[in-house]
């Protein structure tokens, strides 16, 4: 029954932002505002608050690399997948890649972690390979992709830590707490305000998209394309964390805490981004409700298995 109650809050949420869009109480661009405002505001405060007041604990360990490498591979068979089994165009790769491997550390991590290891310890690394290794290369292909004339140009993504808010405030928030930068409450108070608002923020634009990307209204997403997204979020990414941890010889806790956290849903960060770029919207957060509603299943299966 936690288990239950940690994913509750995640579907009511969503289907508040779905009901408030179809009975026309946020407007026809719902979805849009509210994604811009997670995306520059909200999430942000969320990371550099979050990092910055996190000890620096490294990435070193053999849980974080078998976590690692599930996601990197996962992540790669999903960009892969994307362009040789349902030929999508480069630009909306990236999001099928993120949608596979991406996990929810945050708003469905934390409650799940607590719950079932006893300990945010491990997750709080995953949220750093999360936000400094796998967000940048998302977003660098995104960006890529969305040059007007496809070209690589150096000098732009070299700058996309200034220009984009998300990797920004993450090393603004590494580099606050490997020098012991405190903020000061006035400062600190707006960002806990604005972070807050983050994860419910974003379900809600998630609901919110669901109505305005109806089947009448946006290209629908192949079943066979949701159902190998949905595989392999749930099912390859950890069982391949479980295969890696094995062969690491990982004590049965640590094992579990890998599996588990390889087994957590797709983050609704993937909507958002898809949604800052304009591509793979559609599949991304049907990616998301789904691999939600279903990761009970994991996640509890790997409970029971190695708990």
């Amino acid at each position: 029954m936690s288990l239950v109650a940690a994913f509750v809050p995640i579907w009511i949420l969503t289907a508040i932002g779905y009901a408030a869009c179809r009975w026309g109480l946020l407007g026809e661009a719902a979805a849009s505002v509210l994604g811009r405002f997670v995306f520059h505001l909200a999430m942000p405060s969320a990371l550099f608050l979050a990092l910055s007041r996190m000890p620096p604990s490294g990435f070193a360990g053999r849980s974080l690399l078998a976590f690692g490498v599930s996601t990197a591979a996962v992540v790669g068979l999903g960009w892969v997948g994307a362009s040789r089994l349902f030929g999508r165009e480069p630009g909306e790769r990236p999001i099928w890649g993120m949608a596979a491997g991406y996990v929810n550390s945050a708003n469905l991590g934390i409650p799940i972690a607590t719950q079932v290891l006893g300990s945010v310890s491990f997750l709080a690394e995953v949220v750093l390979l999360q936000v400094l290794v796998v967000t940048p290369v998302i977003l660098v292909a995104l960006d890529r992709h969305g040059d007007p004339d496809g070209r690589v140009r150096v000098r732009r993504i070299a700058s996309l830590p200034v220009r984009n808010p998300v990797i920004l405030a993450s090393l603004l928030g590494v580099a606050c707490s490997a020098v012991g930068v405190r903020l000061p409450s006035v400062a600190a108070a707006p960002l806990t305000l604005l972070a807050g608002a983050a994860v419910p923020a974003a379900l809600v634009a998630l609901g919110a998209s669901l109505h305005r990307t109806a089947p009448s209204r946006a290209e629908p997403v192949e079943p066979a394309a949701l159902a190998v997204i949905t595989a392999l979020k749930l099912v390859a990414q950890p069982v391949i964390a479980y295969a890696v941890g094995l062969a690491l010889h990982l004590p049965a806790p640590q094992l579990l805490a890998v599996v588990v956290c390889a087994g957590l849903p797709t983050a609704q960060n993937t909507f958002i981004f898809a949604q800052e770029y304009g591509v793979g919207e559609t599949v991304a957060n049907r990616a998301v409700v789904v691999t939600t509603t279903l990761s009970l299943v994991t996640v509890a299966a790997a409970a029971a298995l190695l708990g």
